[in-house]
């Protein structure tokens, strides 16, 4: 059965979809951008910023589903400048220090709002 995840401290969705839906275990995140939950506004002062905030979103959902970012197992990476990999990649680092999970970065012609950041992600509950 589907449970919805939802929670005041990450952006409400823009469109028909919910920030996350947990079958089971298993916890699906929907992409998150870096649109700040208090002023509905777009942190993107630079990359770094709004890498940040992108990732703050994913951590506020998680916990509401009572999980954090040790339980992710896979992340989706949308860019729209692959010649931003590397600042991208030293702030995700940082939210994933122990086991990483596996992941994929592709770059796409555009992200909703001007976003230049999008990150999804399958979280796992239990641990085995």
């Amino acid at each position: 059965m589907k449970q919805r995840i939802e929670t005041p401290h990450a952006p409400a969705p823009i469109g028909p979809y919910n920030q996350a839906i947990m079958v089971g275990d298993l916890c699906f995140l929907s992409g998150q951008i870096a649109l700040s939950p208090v002023t509905g506004q777009m942190m993107q002062e630079n990359i770094e910023q709004e890498t940040t905030q992108v990732l703050e979103n994913m951590k506020a959902v998680l916990q509401a589903a009572e999980m954090d970012m040790t339980n992710v197992v896979k992340c989706s990476i949308f860019i729209t400048d692959m010649g931003q990999f590397a600042a991208i990649n030293e702030v995700y680092g940082k939210y994933f220090t122990d086991v990483a999970p596996a992941r994929e970065t592709v770059q796409v012609a555009a992200l909703p709002k001007g976003a230049q950041v999008e990150i999804s992600c399958i979280a796992v509950k239990s641990t085995l």
